[in-house]
C-alpha cells in the first residue's frame, strides 16, 4: 500500500504499524492539493506494485465557519482545493492507472453536512463535501464500463485528533445529533471503506454509502 499524508512523522508511524501486521507500506509526504504530487503517488503504486488496484481520498478539513457574508474568498479557496480539487487531482491519476489495470475501486469521503442536512455556517465544507457526491457518480458513469467503481463514504462524527468536540459539553451535543447517540471510533469508518474497496462490493458502483450513525435522519 502506498500512504500518503502531509507530515513524515505520521507515516512513519503508520509504515509501522502496517510492517507489524505483516503488511508492505510505503509512504509519501506532500501537499494533494498539488497536482505532481498526486501523479507521484500513483507512479510509486505502479512501479511498486505494479499497478493500482484501490485508491481512498480520504484528505478534508472543515475549513473557516461562519456567515457566508463573512466568509473570506481566500478560506473558501482553501477548503474547495483541499476537499474537492484534491479528489480531482487524485482521480485524474488514479482512473488511467486502474483501467489500464482492467479495473479497481476509488473511493472518496465526503459527508452528509451539504448532502441530507444543511448546517448553518458551514458553507465551504458543505459545497465541497456536497461537490464530491457529483464527482462521484459522473465517475462511476464515465468509467464503471471499463471496470472502475466509484463510490463516496459519508461518516458521520467519528473520534479523531481532528474531531470538533473539545469539550465534554461539545462532545455530548454532537453524539445527541445521532440516532446511535455515540460517534463512531475510527475503526468503524475504516470497515466501510474497506467493504468498498474489496470484492464484497463488486456490484456497488456510484453510491453515497453512509456510515453516519443516523445523524442524517435522526430529529430527536
Amino acid at each position: 500500500v502506498i500512504v500518503a499524508a502531509r507530515r513524515q512523522a505520521e507515516l512513519d508511524a503508520l509504515v509501522a504499524e502496517i510492517a507489524d501486521a505483516d503488511g508492505i507500506a510505503i509512504a509519501l509526504a506532500g501537499d494533494v492539493r498539488d497536482e505532481a504530487y498526486a501523479k507521484a503517488l500513483v507512479d510509486l503504486a505502479v512501479e511498486k506494485f505494479g499497478g493500482l488496484d484501490i485508491a481512498f481520498n480520504n484528505a478534508g478539513a472543515v475549513g473557516l465557519m461562519g456567515p457566508i457574508a463573512e466568509l473570506p474568498l481566500e478560506g473558501w479557496r482553501e477548503t474547495l482545493d483541499t476537499n474537492l480539487t484534491s479528489a480531482f487531482l487524485g482521480a485524474k491519476y488514479q482512473v488511467p492507472a486502474m483501467v489500464e489495470r482492467g479495473g479497481g475501486s476509488l473511493i472518496f469521503t465526503s459527508t452528509f453536512v451539504g448532502h441530507t442536512v444543511g448546517m448553518p455556517g458551514m458553507t465551504s465544507y458543505a459545497a465541497s463535501k456536497a461537490g464530491l457526491i457529483g464527482l462521484t457518480q459522473v465517475l462511476a458513469a464515465e468509467y464503471g464500463p471499463k471496470g472502475v467503481r466509484v463510490n463516496a463514504l459519508l461518516p458521520g462524527g467519528t473520534d479523531t485528533p481532528a474531531a470538533t468536540f473539545k469539550t465534554p459539553e461539545s462532545r455530548a451535543f454532537v453524539e445527541g445529533l445521532h440516532a446511535l447517540k455515540r460517534v463512531a471510533m475510527p475503526e468503524e469508518i475504516a470497515r466501510s471503506a474497506l467493504y468498498l474497496a474489496s470484492d464484497a462490493s463488486s456490484f456497488t458502483t456510484g453510491a453515497a454509502l453512509f456510515a453516519d450513525g443516523g445523524v442524517s435522519i435522526n430529529r430527536t
